[in-house]
């Protein structure tokens, strides 16, 4: 099966299809295209080339996303909507698509739900547009990703033929956002071109999940190993009567006693995802053994780098058929098959959201009662992160006048003009100085001992 993405944006949907759903609406595919078709006059009317594409309720954002796609658009999607986010990327883009004003300053084409059916004709193009998300670079900037329709398509297709089989007539529910390409695809544009309705609501709670579990037959839950590490607890750790069809994990490796516990109480483990905003998806596994090794989906090719065991690989969801490199560490088993064995740069995952150290340490010592600034990944009691603080002289003196718990909350403001709270350090340490050594390297085990009391 190919060109299944680009088969259905030419056609659009049946005006039966059911595009999406929550507690109280549905969307078919006749109201569907009545709000595309709204979106896309607006945008070929509008001289502005580039639009950042931003919306909570994943129905709005298929619309506008679509709408930018048949215009021949180019799609900026941020990581989020933070202010300092968006003013990083704001020369990325001319116009906004969202439900609610972001930018002053910018076209902007609001996203409303509509969902009277009128007799609009899908639109047609000849010129698809291209998506551009942006992911933590080593450098400590936004890196840009661009991604055409054709790549999206590829890896639609692979997605398909891959689980299909899996998937008798489901429909899907999320509990991660569609604005990362991991949600991006299983969310959005799968369900779309293999028509399965899509949740339009993310699940926050454990108990919207039962929810919805118990009044679908049959359900795909698209979810990540941070909310389903803590998943079973909330089921207290209970076989459940109605389980998911399906349950995909991505964003990072789960670790083996979370997929026990899902399978303990969904009856199989999830289907695991390795793959990043540049890559797509990788390879899979499903966990049913420790040091379950991954398979890679087919037409990828890989290989690991004789010097330092980096991951390379050849992909059609790449620009070029160039073998690219990738800052993961893995042991190759057999053709095919590999084991990771971590990162080699500074970019790490906290709570499945991709983030640079380098980024976030250059935030902090733009403070003016910090001097320097050090993070560290801390694995106890579960994976946060570290900050190790050498004040300036003004810092010093407000941390002798207003105590440790100011300077942490003023610290974590400053990181949420850039950052989601969800990434911010946990924990916080102000030594007279960071511990360097006569290179000035920092010395992490000096940087790790800071941590082991509290």
């Amino acid at each position: 099966m190919t060109e299944l993405l680009k088969s259905w944006l030419s056609k659009g949907p049946s005006s039966q299809q059911l595009i999406s759903f929550n507690h109280h609406d549905i969307v078919n595919g006749a109201a569907f295209t009545s709000q595309v078709t709204n979106i896309h006059q607006q945008l070929i009317q509008s001289k502005s080339q580039r639009w950042l594409l931003a919306c909570e309720s994943s129905d709005l954002f298929a619309v506008g996303l679509c709408a930018a796609l048949l215009a021949g658009k180019e799609i900026i999607l941020p990581s989020n909507t933070q202010t300092g986010t968006l003013s990083e990327i704001t020369h990325e883009f001319d116009g906004v698509i969202s439900d609610q004003p972001l930018c002053e300053g910018k076209t902007f084409i609001m996203l409303k739900r509509d969902l009277h059916e009128t007799n609009n004709v899908w639109p047609k193009c000849d010129n698809y547009g291209k998506l551009v998300l942006f992911t933590s670079g080593s450098s400590g900037h936004p890196k840009a990703v661009c991604k055409t329709l054709e790549q999206l398509d590829a890896e639609v297709s692979i997605l398909e033929n891959t689980f299909a089989k899996h998937l008798p007539h489901c429909s899907v529910i999320s509990t991660v956002s569609h604005q990362h390409i991991y949600g991006l695809l299983f969310k959005i544009l799968w369900p779309l071109a293999a028509s399965r309705p899509f949740l339009s609501d993310i699940v926050e709670y454990p108990e919207t999940l039962t929810y919805y579990t118990s009044l679908f037959p049959n359900l795909c839950l698209i979810s990540s190993p941070a909310q389903l590490s803590r998943l079973p607890e909330s089921l207290d750790n209970e076989r459940q009567l109605r389980s998911p069809s399906l349950v995909f994990s991505s964003g990072g490796p789960l670790n083996f006693e979370a997929a026990q516990g899902i399978a303990h109480c969904y009856g199989r483990q999830p289907i695991e995802v390795f793959g990043s905003t540049e890559t797509g998806g990788v390879a899979y596994r499903r966990q049913t053994q420790q040091d379950q090794a991954w398979r890679v989906f087919d037409s990828i090719d890989i290989r690991q780098d004789d010097k330092d065991g980096a991951l390379l690989l050849k992909s059609p969801y790449l620009e070029n058929d160039k073998w690219l490199r990738c800052e993961d560490k893995i042991t190759l088993l057999k053709p095919g098959e590999f084991q990771l064995q971590g990162r080699l740069d500074r970019v790490v995952k906290i709570e499945e959201k991709r983030l640079s150290l380098v980024q976030m340490e250059a935030l902090l010592e733009s403070h003016p009662l910090v001097s320097q600034a050090a993070l560290l990944v801390l694995d106890q009691p579960r994976t946060q992160l570290g900050a190790v603080i050498e004040l300036s002289q003004q810092g010093k003196e407000q941390l002798d006048t207003e105590g440790k718990l100011s300077l942490n909350n003023l610290f974590k403001a400053h990181l949420l003009t850039q950052f989601e709270r969800v990434t911010l350090p946990r924990r916080w340490r102000y030594p007279e100085t960071v511990p360097v050594n006569s290179q000035g390297k920092r010395l992490a085990n000096q940087l790790s001992e800071l941590f082991e009391h509290d």
